[in-house]
């Protein structure tokens, strides 16, 4: 009998392996607090998350735009706020003003969230338009959102290759070595943005950063029919 493993017994062994770090990456990036009725953070200027329901509370922590809450009862405030106690952690428990959430599952967030993208800072309505692509993937709003967010990420593609080419004067690149366009594309602007889901190319002649267009194009494949189809499609020519 021979001692090599089967292919079948080699193919077993590489899903057990999988199974074992795929979902502890799941976990890492997602970091989804035990209990159902989940919600993530979407307005972090009210994220306070507070030791009683009432805006002056003493403050256990803050907590971050796209963090995951799991609700556990409601209560209202004094003054008419509305707070829901929450669990972030197996250890860290508290009270949460109820419009610095959204949630899949409460009807009209979807509506509320698309509001709270609109803004004059380029990475909050990117960041924001990923929280609602994220938590609502069947809402009939998605083709809005997707354009907007499309838009943003231009609206900073523009900043950024600003930033990048006064940067990049006042520290002169060596002319030997690494080619000058992968300077740019290391530039460390564009790290919070890439944690986003956006990327960036970079015209090597103009010296400018333009976004690579993937939300249009899911607008055109998706939605083909929706108006703004039409205005992703002017977008990608142009």
């Amino acid at each position: 009998m021979s001692s090599k493993p089967s292919h079948t017994a080699i193919t077993i062994m590489a899903i057990v392996v999988l199974s074992c770090f795929v979902p502890c990456t799941i976990a890492q990036k997602r970091r989804l607090p035990p209990g159902s009725h989940l919600a993530v953070v979407a307005d972090e200027r009210l994220a306070a998350l507070r030791s009683t329901p009432e805006p002056t509370a003493r403050l256990v922590r803050r907590l971050s735009r796209g963090h995951f809450v799991s609700i556990r009862g409601a209560s209202r405030s004094r003054d008419g706020l509305i707070f829901y106690r929450v669990v972030v952690t197996r250890r860290t428990s508290g009270w949460l003003q109820s419009e610095a959430v959204i949630a899949s599952w409460r009807p009209g967030d979807d509506r509320r969230m698309l509001r709270l993208i609109g803004g004059t800072d380029e990475f909050d309505r990117v960041a924001r338009a990923r929280v609602f692509l994220d938590s609502f993937p069947h809402s009939s709003l998605r083709p809005q959102v997707l354009l907007m967010y499309g838009d943003a990420a231009e609206d900073a593609a523009a900043k950024l290759s600003r930033e990048a080419e006064r940067r990049f004067e006042r520290r002169e690149l060596p002319t030997a070595g690494a080619p000058e366009f992968s300077y740019y594309l290391n530039y460390s602007g564009l790290d919070r943005y890439n944690r986003q889901g956006v990327i960036f190319t970079f015209d090597r002649a103009a010296k400018k950063f333009h976004y690579n267009g993937a939300a249009w194009r899911e607008i055109i494949q998706r939605y083909p029919n929706s108006a703004e189809a039409l205005e992703a499609t002017r977008r990608l020519k142009s």
